[in-house]
Order: C-alpha cells, then sequence, then structure tokens
C-alpha cells in the first residue's frame, strides 16, 4: 500500500489522488455484497471515472444536509473511538494500492488495522444498533479496505450523539477479497480501454 498522508481529506490534493480510479466507498457499485456478483451499476461507474479521467476533474456528486452533518460528527466519533479503546487513531488522506490502480480513505489507521466512520441519521443508527452487525452496504467498503492495506481486521463504527455506539471489530473474509480483487482487475483493465477510446475520440 501507499499511504498519502501530507494531505487533508476533501482538500484539492484529495479529491485529485482519487479522480478517476474506483475507491472503497464505492466498491459496491463494482461487486454486490450479499451475492458476490458484478454490479449494475459497473458501467454507470466506469464511464464516471472514465470521464474524470479525460476532463481532470471530479464528478460532481449530492451532498445532503445529513451527509455534511456526518462530516462534522466524524471528529466526535473518532475521539470515542480512541476514548473506548485506549488508541491513538493516526488520520490519512488516502492509500493506493501497491499499483496504485485502486484505493481508499480510511477514517482513521492504527498499527494493523483501519477504521471506518459512519455518522448516520437517528433511524438509521437505531437500526444498525438493533441489527447489530455489519451493515451490507458498507461490507465492500469494509473488505475492500483490507484488500488494499493487507490488514486483517477493520474497526466499524456507527455514531449518534446520545444513543449507544455501535463498534465492530471486523475480521477479513478471503473469499470476498479474492472475489473483488477479480472484479477490481476486469474493471480497471476496461477503464483503461474506454480512457484510451475517449482520448481518440477528442
Amino acid at each position: 500500500m501507499i499511504i498519502i498522508d501530507d494531505i487533508e481529506q476533501y482538500s484539492e490534493g484529495w479529491w485529485a489522488a482519487r479522480s478517476g480510479i474506483p475507491t472503497s466507498s464505492c466498491f459496491d457499485m463494482i461487486l454486490t455484497p450479499k451475492t458476490m456478483k458484478p454490479s449494475s451499476q459497473q458501467e454507470k461507474y466506469l464511464y464516471t471515472l472514465a470521464g474524470e479521467r479525460i476532463t481532470g476533474t471530479k464528478a460532481e456528486t449530492y451532498q445532503s444536509a445529513a451527509m455534511e452533518r456526518g462530516l462534522i460528527m466524524e471528529a466526535e466519533a473518532r475521539t470515542l473511538f480512541e476514548m473506548v479503546q485506549d488508541v491513538e487513531v493516526k488520520q490519512v488522506a488516502f492509500i493506493y494500492s501497491d499499483d496504485k490502480r485502486y484505493g481508499c480513505s480510511p477514517d482513521g489507521l492504527l498499527d494493523h488495522a483501519g477504521l471506518e466512520i459512519k455518522c448516520p441519521n437517528m433511524s438509521t443508527h437505531v437500526g444498525y444498533l438493533l441489527d447489530g452487525g455489519l451493515p451490507g452496504v458498507y461490507v465492500p467498503q469494509v473488505q475492500g479496505s483490507m484488500l488494499i492495506t493487507g490488514f486483517s481486521h477493520w474497526f466499524f463504527l456507527s455514531y449518534y450523539p446520545g444513543l449507544p455506539p455501535l463498534l465492530l471489530k471486523i475480521s477479513r473474509d478471503d473469499k470476498f477479497c479474492a472475489a473483488l480483487k477479480v472484479e477490481l482487475d476486469g474493471f480497471c483493465g476496461r477503464l483503461n480501454e474506454v480512457e484510451r477510446k475517449l482520448r481518440e475520440l477528442a
């Protein structure tokens, strides 16, 4: 893995580092978490990334008020995690795979594990608490982050002020990671081909 820690997440440099490559937060658009089959959203994601490569700009994304609130509460959640686990969390901007074809933006790093923080709305958080497991939609992101870093564990924290947190230690699923790598390899190959065709049209 290649760690980028000299810039901040959501900075101009961070967007540039992520532009045009698959990132773990969108791995659910490449491989479905339940069936481990190719996602029907692959083509849309492929075209978006190809467009980013050609234009050199990040595609526009919608950010709801809940998402903005979640970003603000992330620091509070990270502090809670440090207190509960009695650890110091390192913040980094981005981590590339060894070949720099894809990457992830963890919400924190420990010595041999990573941290993913979610600050959903109240009803969603309560649902997570009652279910007690890693929400399916985040399986590709968490497992994909372990694929990229080589770590065997990843912490998942769902946080909402005034409610108990959901803190899980997720083990690497080698079967899922193997299936994800196959899909990523094929996806990256197609992405390069689409980029080549677009440049020929320019």
